[in-house]
């Protein structure tokens, strides 16, 4: 039996279940300026997954670099939706 396409969609749904908050709690307390730090991850773990020789580890790395980058453009939309009043608002941060 065969359990990587199952470890990898497990590791996958976890990736994208756990950055969702990241993203939420990142614009809440650091804004988006933090934008880079994703970046940087995303980067990191994009080199990683071409040098690491083993199929399931190399394809992780993958998907959570590639969440990161995601996680950039929804930290922006993440500040549109707190300006809309669906998320709160830091009280004492200066736009």
């Amino acid at each position: 039996m065969n359990f990587a396409g199952i470890i990898i969609g497990a590791a996958t749904f976890l990736c994208i279940g756990l950055f969702h908050p990241i993203v939420i709690k990142a614009e809440y307390h650091l804004g988006v300026g933090c934008w880079w730090a994703f970046l940087l991850l995303g980067i990191v773990c994009l080199a990683g997954s071409l040098f690491v020789g083993a199929m399931i580890p190399s394809t992780i790395l993958g998907v959570v670099a590639f969440s990161s980058f995601w996680s950039i453009l929804e930290l922006f939309k993440q500040r549109e939706r707190v300006e809309k009043g669906w998320f709160p608002k830091k009280p004492k941060r200066d736009k």
